[in-house]
């Protein structure tokens, strides 16, 4: 996947987003292996996720949003506050004839 986006690109994405709730909440404790994978899960379901950050400030938002996109090889999309969006295109899935 590649791991930037057109900034035409995002401003389609972000419009989309507006209208979603967030699909995974971020508590005091952070990211753990149980919540990257409830991420990788939604984004593999949805492709477009918001997530909420609750309980840090802006600097540990930026470390665990980096985090994220790392490790479940998203691209983020915007973020505003403590909330995030995160892209990562589903893989097509071959039908068998």
């Amino acid at each position: 996947m590649k791991k930037t986006l057109l900034n035409s690109e995002k401003k389609i994405l972000r419009a989309r987003s507006y209208s979603l709730r967030p699909t995974v909440m971020i508590g005091h404790r952070g990211v753990s292996d149980a919540v990257l994978s409830e991420i990788d899960i939604a984004l593999e379901a949805h492709e477009l996720i918001k997530v909420r950050f609750r309980g840090s400030g802006k600097e540990s938002r930026a470390e665990l949003t980096k985090l994220i996109v790392e490790n479940v090889d998203a691209v983020l999309v915007h973020q505003i506050g403590g909330v995030a969006v995160f892209f990562r295109p589903q893989e097509q899935k071959k039908i068998k004839c």
